[in-house]
């Protein structure tokens, strides 16, 4: 393992897995990795060999959300920047699936919700922690846990800030499994996504596009334009900037 920031990519068996990786920050999505991320699901998905993509993370770690740095007063233009990893993923025409080795916090949990399946670990843990940052969610974060666990779930996690472990997640239905170990979720998740894989893919792809189209009268795009406009205003706010601040302080001390 290195402390490069980069996007990693195999290829089996007509199932593509992408594994984030930026150790020194626990796979931290910033600019350049968000970009990295939207390139290699698109060169993925332009591959006709490839018929499911698989995403997980530089162990021990799935995902610790975004650059908080990178956040503090952005505009609209630069959360679109920053969302760009996990679009690239929610608007992916063939299958993908999450495969969530440990944390998912804040936009962690972006990437994890873009994909149709999630299957977790052992460690795998569920952080929203938007409020908690005095930061509005984004990038379609609202539109997508609705629908992953409808109101009631939604508010909890968000508004109430409960985190789920790998059973609490199974149990609710954030999950659709969970593993004992990290090698059988990966191996699983390979085994689910070859599945989709073995399918004709133009089948696929038009089976997924008309369930998009049946999963509610609000359009992911439209809750993404929705949202930015809010996290714009609190990225800027003074509640923000003191508690990435004080944030940043806790974690120099470790």
């Amino acid at each position: 393992m290195t402390n490069i920031a980069e996007v990693r990519t195999s290829m089996e068996d007509g199932v593509a897995v992408l594994t984030v990786s930026n150790p020194a920050r626990r796979n931290a999505l910033n600019l350049d990795l968000s970009a990295g991320l939207a390139e290699a699901v698109e060169a993925a998905a332009a591959d006709h060999r490839v018929g499911a993509i698989v995403i997980t993370g530089e162990p021990p770690s799935f995902c610790a959300g975004g650059d908080l740095a990178e956040l503090q007063g952005a505009d609209p233009e630069r959360l679109r920047a920053v969302y760009q990893g996990f679009l690239a993923i929610a608007r992916c025409p063939i299958p993908t699936i999450a495969a969530v080795n440990g944390a998912a916090v804040g936009a962690g949990i972006n990437l994890a919700l873009a994909c149709d399946v999630r299957l977790a670990g052992p460690t795998a843990r569920f952080d929203v922690r938007f409020l908690q940052l005095g930061l509005h969610p984004g990038g379609g974060y609202t539109w997508m846990i609705d629908r992953a666990l409808g109101a009631q779930g939604a508010k909890a996690m968000t508004l109430f800030c409960e985190v789920l472990d790998a059973a609490e997640a199974e149990r609710v239905g954030l999950v659709w499994r969970r593993y004992a170990d990290d090698v059988t979720l990966l191996a699983e998740a390979r085994a689910l996504a070859g599945r989709a894989a073995a399918a004709p893919r133009a089948l696929v792809e038009t089976t997924k596009a008309t369930m998009a189209i049946i999963a509610g009268s609000l359009s992911h795009q439209e809750a993404i334009e929705l949202e930015v406009r809010a996290q714009a205003e609190t990225v800027r706010s003074e509640a923000f900037k003191e508690r990435v601040t004080a944030l940043q302080a806790k974690i120099s001390r470790r």
